[in-house]
């Protein structure tokens, strides 16, 4: 009998301890409520104090509730949304965020789905606000003081063709509008809001459209611009060719002249001397001359009226007859 009382009085106080006793995870924080209500300070709350550990509370009449200490994420819906130059794009953007005060995170969320649906309200208006009041170029681009490349053709021509117009903020400086704007209304709630960031920003289907047609037009005003070049090249390069033929073959024509004159003059000049030399080889040589024109100005099929004194014929009229020879005595 005494040894079912002991055992007894151990189980009760064993259930007594376990009811009383709690541990805190150096990953979350604890604050008692009883009846419902809270009680006393949240434990380990503070980032400075470490209060993990070994806990106790009144048995059965105060509960342990435990919320997450480390820093929590939200993933907001991808929302769409007009911007000041009324182009409409689809923004998805997230944050990150903590419970700061457990005590007033449970008397208005109560649970994590709560805060996140709270999130979506506070973070996608603000988010809307902030993109309807800047134009697409302010979203898009992220700093304001970064320069595209450019074809250097269209620099030294001072082209403003694939310039970007510049901005005033930047996708960056939205960012922090949203999380300054965000950062009061979540307080209110037990939350600190510690950063807000555009994930992904997508065009609509007509605004993919005008972007594409914008790049076109550009792209191929360049291509024109190419060509217009391309052609002027095209057209120089072969007037300089023409020129540069002309001048070969005026060179050349003159060089063949100079040749040829030269050479008429030594073959007069050994005909003169051929002449001083010897009456019968200038005779011997007018004579073969006159032979090379009748070749290549008769021909086989040729007919020829010529007068009787006519120097061609001259030679045709004094052709002697051959004498039959004599037989010798």
């Amino acid at each position: 009998m005494k040894t079912i009382l002991t055992l007894m009085v151990l189980a009760a106080a064993i259930i007594l301890i376990s009811s009383s006793a709690y541990t805190v995870d150096q990953t979350e924080q604890v604050f008692i409520t009883e009846f419902g209500k809270p009680v006393g300070t949240p434990i380990n709350a503070d980032p400075e104090k470490n209060e993990a550990g070994l806990h106790f509370k009144v048995p059965f009449i105060q509960q342990v509730n435990r919320f997450e200490k480390r820093i929590l994420q939200w993933n907001g819906p991808a929302t769409e949304m007009p911007t000041r130059d009324k182009l409409y794009i689809t923004v998805d953007n997230f944050a990150r965020w903590r419970i700061s005060d457990p005590k007033t995170y449970y008397e208005n969320l109560r649970d994590e789905r709560t805060a996140l649906s709270r999130l979506d309200n506070i973070i996608g208006g603000e988010t809307r606000n902030i993109v309807a009041g800047h134009d697409l170029i302010e979203v898009i681009r992220s700093d304001k003081d970064r320069k595209p490349d450019r074809d250097e053709t269209l620099v030294a021509a001072n082209s403003s063709l694939g310039e970007l117009p510049p901005i005033q903020f930047g996708r960056s400086s939205l960012d922090d509008q949203i999380l300054k704007a965000a950062q009061p209304k979540v307080r209110l709630w037990g939350i600190e809001l510690l950063d807000v960031r555009f994930k992904r920003i997508n065009y609509k289907s007509d605004v993919i459209g005008k972007i594409y047609a914008r790049m076109i037009s550009e792209r191929m005003q360049i291509a024109d611009r190419f060509r217009s070049e391309g052609a002027g090249e095209a057209a120089k390069i072969l007037g300089n060719k023409e020129r540069d033929l002309l001048a070969i073959e005026s060179g050349a024509y003159r060089t063949e002249q100079e040749i040829k004159g030269k050479a008429d003059a030594e073959a007069t000049g050994i005909y003169a001397a051929a002449y001083n030399t010897s009456p019968a080889a200038a005779d011997f040589y007018q004579f073969t001359k006159t032979l090379e024109t009748y070749q290549k100005t008769l021909g086989k099929d040729s007919t020829v009226i010529l007068t009787s004194d006519s120097d061609l014929f001259r030679l045709f009229k004094h052709i002697d007859k051959p004498t039959a020879p004599t037989n010798p005595k």
